[in-house]
């Protein structure tokens, strides 16, 4: 698949809404979690966004953040017709290289204890690190 990426721009914002509340709202239903369209404004408002493409589509898009331990993926998420097709891989490898220019010791992330996008993040080489209610906290240390 060609993929490239892009800086986020404000019309991006009900795209990238709408498709995590798609992805993410059977494991708030599950967890018995609220879905709060505010709380996702605020927190895209406040990160470095990028939206995944492949020629004129948009299969998807990355949300991160920083600190000074970490690069942290905040979302990750993929249009279902284009699952299983390397994108998610492809986009964690830009992070990760994103990481490696910052010079940051590890990128981190957090993902629903039951979620198959787990096993994307173990094959990149990240590793559970802790455990909170119903997710995981997983890391991948970065050497430069």
């Amino acid at each position: 698949m060609d993929c490239a990426w892009r800086v986020a721009t404000p019309e991006d914002l009900a795209f990238a809404r709408h498709l995590t509340c798609k992805n993410m709202l059977r494991y708030y239903i599950r967890h018995d979690l609220i879905w709060q369209d505010e709380a996702f404004d605020v927190a895209w408002a406040g990160r470095d966004n990028r939206m995944l493409t492949s020629g004129d589509q948009l299969p998807g898009y990355v949300s991160l953040s920083r600190d000074a331990r970490a690069l942290y993926i905040r979302e990750l998420q993929v249009v279902e017709a284009f699952r299983g097709q390397g994108i998610g891989s492809w986009a964690i490898d830009q992070v990760l290289s994103v990481a490696y220019q910052e010079r940051r010791p590890a990128l981190r992330l957090t993902v629903f204890e039951n979620n198959p996008a787990r096993a994307l993040y173990e094959r990149k080489g990240f590793t559970v690190v802790g455990k909170d209610e119903c997710f995981l906290r997983m890391q991948l240390d970065i050497n430069p």
